[in-house]
């Protein structure tokens, strides 16, 4: 299957179970990044109706229960949608490395362009007047950001091909050039590295993708080096960056039986008998911490410290400015 069916896939299925209406085809043409067709043209919207009946026949051979029928008796065209009581999974025990690379690979899903389509396709339901289930789209904020450069790295990486990049450290006033043999990128810490033999020192190098200036830019050819065998990208990154002294403390309610990430990070936590338990949380950098905390949704409130609240604020006040982006957007088409 193509990446473009694989993405158009994954956004129906967001689209259907993110509302508990039947959304009739054109909804989901309207809605659904890769179905976009011009309605009165008879070959344009042919080639969509076999397009969406292999997409809907492909669900269900995956075992996704895809219903058909009408929002009401008024309705003479059906619609669809996913009943979420059949389609959801029971409880999977994760080992804690095991729940760290999901939680990782769900957070780089909006950077591979889904969950930002995905976003933009729910903005258009709710613009069309569809009511939208608030609980079935908590999974498209990012828990982590990553920088313009991740893209081209990454690919470049797979690739096996030489970049070039200006980079700059914090003791100098102009970036300087680089020449890389990328070999990965990976997470530290809250932060994005990639790791590689720096052409021009003739050494491994890792390099903050935060404070790579400007365009990365591709030099050389697919196939051109090979990294080493076995080589452990996060213990390079580890030895340069040094460790963190997590001094700080914050105080976060939770959610009783919510936010199991946090509590196996937490130095303490008191059940409060009530509607939240109280967690202690060490941290280094309040901003990292903000961007761990907000991916937890209504069920993590931050009681102190203060920079660690208004860092919190500041992160949600990014996400609903970018929702309302989304929104206009979808209302103006």
């Amino acid at each position: 299957m193509s990446r473009t069916r694989t993405e158009r896939l994954v956004n129906l299925v967001i689209c259907l179970l993110s509302t508990r209406r039947f959304l009739t085809a054109a909804q989901i043409a309207a809605t659904v990044p890769g179905y976009e067709h011009d309605p009165d043209d008879a070959r344009d919207h042919e080639a969509f109706q076999r397009k969406f009946e292999r997409d809907k026949a492909e669900l269900r051979e995956l075992g996704v229960p895809l219903e058909t029928g009408t929002a009401s008796v008024f309705d003479a065209e059906p619609g669809y949608r996913i009943a979420r009581r059949e389609y959801a999974l029971p409880d999977i025990p994760l080992e804690p490395d095991e729940a760290a690379a999901v939680g990782i690979a769900a957070r780089l899903w909006q950077h591979a362009g889904l969950a930002a389509a995905a976003s933009s396709g729910l903005a258009k339901l709710r613009a069309a007047g569809v009511d939208v289930d608030p609980q079935a789209t908590l999974g498209l904020e990012p828990m982590v950001t990553v920088d313009p450069a991740f893209a081209p790295l990454t690919a470049a990486a797979r690739d096996r091909r030489e970049v070039s990049f200006d980079y700059r450290v914090p003791d100098r006033d102009a970036p300087s050039r680089r020449r890389l043999q990328p070999w990965g990128v990976v997470c530290w810490r809250g932060r994005w590295y990639v790791v590689g033999h720096d052409l021009d020192r003739a050494a491994t190098r890792c390099f903050r993708l935060s404070r790579v200036v400007g365009a990365v830019r591709v030099t050389g050819e697919p196939g051109g080096y090979q990294p080493p065998a076995g080589v452990d990208l996060i213990s390079h990154v580890a030895r340069w960056s040094g460790p963190v002294e997590r001094a700080g403390r914050a105080t976060v309610l939770v959610t009783p039986g919510r936010a199991a990430g946090l509590r196996r990070w937490a130095v303490s936590v008191t059940a409060t008998g009530g509607d939240a338990d109280r967690l202690v949380l060490p941290y280094a950098d309040p901003d990292s911490l903000a961007g761990q905390l907000v991916g937890y949704g209504p069920d993590v409130r931050v009681l102190d410290p203060p920079e660690v609240r208004e860092a919190v604020i500041q992160r949600l006040k990014e996400i609903a400015t970018r929702h309302d982006e989304l929104a206009g957007a979808g209302g103006a088409r």
